[in-house]
């Protein structure tokens, strides 16, 4: 950390490398705003960043109680970093409950802002406290700066023309020019993109504006901070033009991309889930680049107006969650029967049943790998962060057209509704794989297949290429409906041969860190931002660890066996009961896979995992 003055006033400017800020409040306090628009800000500004919003599955809990905090989380550096932090440096509280319910993972000696104007005696009951913190002792580990938000944001508006409701809801602007002004950021982005936001609504603008500006004037007026901090522009990333990026943006950009590489218009049928619904929101506004989307009357309904896009030569494709997951199945199968291309993404989340709807989890591989009935064996591709999205879509979206196959893209709400910096793509240097559709009627087979064994693609309604189609057992050549022993067993074997040959077209993935030593730590999705934090720090300071990350969870490369046999162990961390390790111990019994299962609705912090690889290396 340096020190310097602070350009225009008389408190110093600290630099510091990293900082991880938690906004939290009620439901209904914006905070998931403040949090996206800080992000913004400070990507625009030059910084590295990731972000985890945390909040609530129902639509209102009751205002003030524990069960309806919402936070988000914001970690912004001037290096490359993976994670969103484990613990804040700063929190800001809104009212009691906010408090209490992330008190715990404050940084002892950070800095708490709290909104003393929401600490009555009525919202202490609502968070079931006992006692007022700001009173009782209870955070003097803690740098606590007090400010009546409410009673600031009022005075801020007097003069205009809003109604009291509508001040109030001023204030988390009013907490985001406070955070502008401690951490030296611009205020012009947020303005701009509230005169945008609100360009029907102007009054609302400039109310938020004023808030906004109110609360970046208070860091000097009300001397509240002892100094100023800077995180100096990320100057390691790889050169390019970024722009910050949510996971089911990317997700919905690489569908759209992947259509396009393969020279086939993107069909999108779907239904709302969290966390999955914004695919669906965001592919709606892309009409023009071909694409067509359909919100269905339930899941089953999307996933078989999908199948129906790739029968007609379109690439079909389809968004979910673990329960909607569970009733596309049986549609699944016919995906697989008739051999068609379709991406179906999974967006996972905590469950089972409805479980935790707005929570992470990873616990649908299994369900993603062998959940069907009989034998129904689909490629499955796990992406690893918010920018990796764009790229694993574009690779789901490869393998269902080059061998005619439905393909499951895991993704996780992690993932979904974190952001951060992506660097654009040379639209050039993206790989084309180009769909090709047989209209040769001559020995035409509808089963025959080329070296990947992929059959051929028909449009329906092509001159003397009629064909049956459906979920009966179809002859291995002719596709007529055939109950033969021995054809069907032929059939399933192709069918499975098909898939694990897609193993012959993916790399074997990379060992970062030691090549070989002590423990090897391999994960999948969305555990790659904290496993990297953990083995890099560890190897650099000396510690034989290296890492592997899947992309290509099933099946899965080529290599693998022989990079596990050169660890003492193979440790797999994931957010469910140990799922990617029974199917690596099955795969590879004489390897020693242990499994670090965490199923909290939460992502894995560094340092649980730093305590993890030195508990192994003890032993």
């Amino acid at each position: 950390m340096t020190t310097t003055q602070s350009p225009g006033a008389d408190l110093p400017l600290q630099q510091h490398e990293s900082v991880v800020i938690r906004f939290a409040g009620d439901s209904g306090d914006g905070m998931q705003i403040t949090g996206n628009q800080f992000s913004h800000t400070s990507a625009v500004f030059g910084n590295d960043l990731a972000t985890f919003p945390d909040f609530p599955a129902e639509i209102r809990a009751p205002a003030g109680t524990r069960p309806g905090v919402s936070g988000f989380q914001v970690h912004f550096s001037s290096r490359d970093i993976n994670t969103p932090g484990d613990q804040p440096d700063v929190l800001v509280a809104m009212n009691p409950a906010a408090l209490a319910v992330n008190l715990k993972d404050l940084k002892t000696g950070g800095i708490l802002i709290v909104n003393t104007g929401q600490f009555a005696d009525k919202d202490l009951k609502k968070a079931n406290l006992d006692s007022n913190p700001l009173l009782d002792g209870s955070l003097d580990g803690y740098r606590v700066i007090e400010v009546d938000i409410n009673k600031r944001v009022r005075e801020a508006l007097a003069d205009t023309e809003l109604t009291a409701k509508e001040v109030q809801r001023c204030k988390n602007f009013y907490t985001l020019g406070v955070l502008y002004w401690l951490y030296s950021r611009p205020v012009d982005t947020t303005v701009e993109w509230l005169r945008a936001k609100f360009a029907k609504r102007p009054e609302i603008a400039e109310g938020n504006v004023k808030a906004l500006q109110a609360g970046y004037n208070a860091g000097d007026i009300h001397e509240m901070f002892q100094g100023r901090y800077e995180v100096p522009a990320c100057d390691d990333l790889p050169p390019g033009t970024y722009r910050n990026i949510m996971g089911n943006q990317a997700v919905a950009m690489g569908l759209v991309a992947g259509a396009q590489l393969a020279n086939l218009r993107l069909f999108f049928g779907s239904y709302p889930i969290t966390p999955a619904s914004t695919i669906l929101e965001t592919l709606a506004a892309y009409k023009h680049y071909g694409v067509s989307t359909l919100q269905a009357e339930d899941e089953i309904a999307a996933i078989c107006n999908a199948i129906g896009g790739s029968w007609t030569g379109q690439l079909g494709a389809t968004a979910t969650s673990g329960p909607g997951m569970a009733l596309k199945t049986e549609a699944m199968g016919l995906a697989v029967s008739i051999e068609l291309p379709l991406v179906i993404v999974d967006v996972q989340r905590g469950g089972p049943s409805t479980g935790l709807p707005t929570k992470t989890e990873q616990a649908d591989l299994l369900q993603a790998v062998f959940g069907r009935n009989s034998e129904a064996p689909m490629p499955v591709v796990a992406v690893r962060s918010p920018a990796d999205a764009f790229d694993c879509t574009i690779e789901a979206c490869r393998i269902a057209v080059q061998y005619m196959t439905p393909v499951i893209l895991l993704t996780d709400g992690y993932i979904a509704n974190g952001a951060e910096p992506w660097r654009l793509p040379e639209i050039d240097s993206l790989p084309k794989f180009p769909a090709t559709f047989r209209t040769d009627a001559e020995g035409y087979q509808p089963y025959a297949r080329d070296e990947k064994l992929a059959r051929a693609w028909v449009k329906p309604g092509t001159p003397g290429m009629e064909s049956r189609v459906g979920g009966l057992e179809k002859d291995s050549l002719t596709g007529h409906i055939s109950y033969d022993p021995e054809n069907h067993e032929k059939m399933v074997h192709t069918r499975h041969a098909k898939v694990m040959g897609v193993r012959d077209g993916i790399p074997t993935p990379e060992v970062v860190g030691a090549d070989s030593g002590d423990v090897l730590v391999l994960g999948w999705g969305s555990t790659y931002g904290a496993i990297a934090s953990a083995v890099d720090g560890m190897f650099a300071a000396g510690k034989k660890v290296g890492r592997l990350h899947l992309r290509h969870v099933w099946p899965l490369p080529h290599g693998l066996d022989e990079i596990f046999s050169r660890f003492r162990a193979v440790l797999v961390p994931e957010m469910n009961m140990g799922q990617m390790a029974r199917i690596l111990r099955s795969e590879y019994p004489t390897q020693n896979i242990i499994s670090y299962p965490k199923v909290q609705g939460l992502p894995f912090f560094t340092n649980e995992l730093v305590e993890k690889i030195e508990s192994l290396l003890e032993q």
